[in-house]
């Protein structure tokens, strides 16, 4: 579903992400760890064409992000870390303009299912900007599945949302990953989380914006396994 080839990007001639080669194979659910400012979110922009690389390959389904990006786009569906609302739409208005502008029709954009699985159905006709920011992140992802696209991208999609919260979207990424592929980020896992069994594994040189020239960090790609996850990984 993924291959990335050597991927490089820097910022005022401070790399953030440099020789980054990965993949990643079709469904199942993909954590994308990393310390902060390790360059997560950097390389999630560009997989899902909302940054241009300095240079490197990026294909999604076969397509190249660059050159076929229509027919690469349409097979994502992207929750980036700052969730890309408008404060004085409701939120099915939202959802309903986000299901617009990808062509969706009401029956396959499933938004009352949406909703449920989001826990967003008791808000629904709220303003987003009135929302709490646990429940706009909750839109964020609402918004990203809609439709099911092949390839879900999500950048820390927990960030903001209480234990119980955390669980259910948890839960329900895992139902996702069964017939969609879906990659999300997230620092590295604390002290108690279990480690989930790793799938693929790649060591990228990645150069952290406050550290010293030459600095390298490092960031594991581990994909998580339905059967073999945690509710502290997925």
């Amino acid at each position: 579903m993924i291959e990335v080839k050597n991927l490089c990007k820097s910022y005022d001639r401070v790399a953030a992400v440099r020789d980054l080669s990965f993949s990643v194979a079709d469904r199942g659910v993909y954590g994308f760890l990393g310390p902060n400012g390790a360059g997560k979110s950097t390389t999630l922009n560009i997989l899902t064409g909302c940054l241009a690389a300095d240079s490197g390959e990026v294909r999604i389904g076969g397509y190249d992000i660059y050159e076929e990006h229509l027919q690469a786009k349409r097979l994502i569906g992207y929750l980036p870390e700052q969730p890309p609302l408008y404060p004085d739409m409701s939120v099915r208005e939202y959802l309903r303009f986000a299901a617009e502008l990808k062509g969706l029709s009401a029956e396959r954009a499933d938004m009352e299912t949406i909703l449920a699985r989001t826990q967003l159905a008791d808000v629904q006709n709220r303003p987003c900007g009135k929302l709490s920011k646990g429940y706009q992140q909750r839109v964020g992802l609402a918004q990203a599945v809609l439709g099911y696209p092949e390839l879900i991208v999500l950048d820390e999609p927990t960030i903001g949302l209480d234990p119980r919260q955390v669980i259910a979207i948890r839960d329900f990424i895992r139902e996702l990953g069964k017939e969609h592929t879906v990659l999300f980020s997230q620092p590295y896992p604390v002290r108690g989380e279990r480690r989930v069994r790793p799938g693929s594994h790649y060591r990228p040189r990645t150069a952290h914006r406050r550290g010293h020239a030459g600095e390298s960090r490092k960031e594991d790609a581990r994909r998580h396994h339905p059967r073999h996850g945690d509710r502290g990984s997925a």
